[in-house]
């Protein structure tokens, strides 16, 4: 095939059955709206269940010595990290699979292959018997939910105009990202409901200053793969592939452009920020204020005591869904806003959110346990700080996507929308190697800086008036 890409017009060379005859959404005479949003919905249901398999293990993975594990506050986070690493190098796979595969296959085989890690989790956590390297490997292949980002995301934006695409793409991103909050919020029900274990025993949780308690934690895993197999037909029998002409070279051609770089640099602000803090906001909770700190809890299992006197140890299941809760109805809401305004104002607004919110919770990242009281003041400091986070980096997330679609034609568009979903994927590794090795104030100092460098670029590139790339 010739290395030279072919104009954005050029005739499509594959049609018939799940190929499109011709597609062109900005045509309102022949853009088949009814198809372009039956792939919007059937994607976005996948979409979340990928979201539910990359971050499980952030559920899992907080309770496992209670669940008679033994592993170091270090290998927790390491573990917690590994499938943001993953997802990050399977986004650079999966983001140039919409041509090759189209839309139907990627998507179907895609869902079917959640199922791997979703089933290795709900055995895994039945007897606290895997070795460490094995719960790893089981970490990184629940990347492969976080991989597909980078494949739905460019292939839905083919189906819409790109007066809608900011809307469609908020919406989707939006939706699938609830998927975080979804396994977090539900898994400490689900994992109470022995009705539902129709595979295994039950387990015994010990948690500090709290009596045992019998749980079936197999079911926040095994819940979900009747969702995946219903998700994998869906996109089977529905879905149809727009027929879009590139091969993985000319794919490439994306990185010869400046604003490839520059929106890479502000997807990390925004969705590294996001997936970073999903997977490590339970741990980092529980090592601040909770049972990982040895200021604060002393022991294990019967023997544990809390330090403080007056204290009440905070349940991590009962806060760590709301960031992430919060990041995707952010996406959501202010995606039509961006269509209106552009996105590049909410991307500007974004990073400096961020640089306040951030600012304000780093003196809760040092809890002072010379009393409950100032550490109860820290802690509800130190959350809603993490919540107001959560706030500003879904917002960015709904306006550079935004950009991207106004800055590129369409066939970079979507490659520089999976190339930029790729690297920001790895938010939940860098996040985790920052916290462990810098330590919580560091990093987040490192954080403001990275954010004001964004809104520097965010100002002069693409929102000032006479910006070369207003968007």
């Amino acid at each position: 095939m010739s290395s030279t890409p072919p104009p954005a017009d050029a005739p499509a060379t594959r049609s018939g059955g799940e190929w499109l005859e011709s597609w062109d959404p900005e045509n309102a005479e022949t853009w088949d709206s009814g198809l372009a949003w039956r792939t919007l919905w059937i994607t976005t249901f996948c979409l979340t269940l990928c979201f539910v398999a990359w971050f499980l293990p952030s559920a899992i993975i907080p309770k496992l010595n209670a669940l008679g594990y033994t592993f170091t506050k270090d290998q927790l986070y390491w573990m917690a990290a590994m499938p943001g690493l993953a997802a990050g190098l399977l986004r650079i796979v999966w983001m140039v699979l919409p041509p090759l595969m189209g839309t139907r296959k990627m998507v179907t085989l895609t869902t079917l292959l959640l199922i791997l890690s979703t089933l290795g989790w709900g055995v895994r956590v039945m007897a606290p018997t895997a070795p460490y390297w094995e719960l790893m490997v089981l970490a990184f292949l629940a990347g492969i939910g976080g991989g597909a980002f980078s494949g739905f995301m460019p292939s839905t934006s083919y189906f819409f105009p790109k007066r809608m695409q900011g809307t469609a793409l908020g919406i989707q991103a939006g939706l699938g990202n609830l998927g975080v909050s979804l396994v977090q919020l539900l898994t400490p029900y689900l994992i109470g409901m022995s009705f539902l274990a129709v595979v295994g025993g039950s387990q015994m949780m010990s948690v500090p200053g709290k009596p045992d308690k019998q749980v079936w934690f197999q079911n926040a895993a095994f819940v979900w793969i009747p969702l995946m197999l219903v998700g994998a037909a869906l996109a089977w029998t529905m879905l149809r592939s727009v027929p879009i002409t590139a091969n993985i070279k000319q794919q490439f051609d994306i990185f010869g452009n400046v604003d490839t770089w520059y929106m890479t640099l502000l997807y990390i602000m925004t969705f590294g920020t996001f997936s970073g803090l999903s997977a490590q906001f339970g741990l980092l909770m529980a090592n601040l204020y909770g049972i990982g700190n040895p200021g604060i809890v002393a022991g294990t299992g019967a023997g544990t005591q809390v330090l403080v006197p007056g204290y009440t140890v905070p349940e991590v299941a009962s806060f760590v869904f709301l960031g992430p809760l919060v990041g995707a109805l952010a996406r959501f809401a202010f995606a039509p806003l961006t269509d209106r305004m552009g996105g590049a104002i909410w991307t500007l607004i974004s990073g400096i959110g961020l640089v306040a919110s951030i600012a304000w919770t780093i003196p809760a990242l040092t809890p002072d346990t010379t009393s409950a009281e100032s550490l109860h003041a820290g802690f509800m400091r130190f959350l809603w700080g993490m919540i107001a986070i959560f706030l500003f980096s879904g917002i960015g997330n709904a306006s550079t996507f935004k950009q991207m679609p106004m800055i590129f034609e369409k066939r970079q568009a979507g490659g520089v929308i999976g190339w930029t979903a790729a690297i920001a994927a790895f938010g939940p590794f860098f996040f985790g190697i920052g916290v462990t090795t810098l330590g919580p104030t560091v990093f987040y100092m490192i954080g403001i800086a990275f954010a004001v460098l964004c809104i520097v670029i965010t100002w002069m590139r693409y929102a000032r008036k006479g910006a070369p790339k207003p968007s």
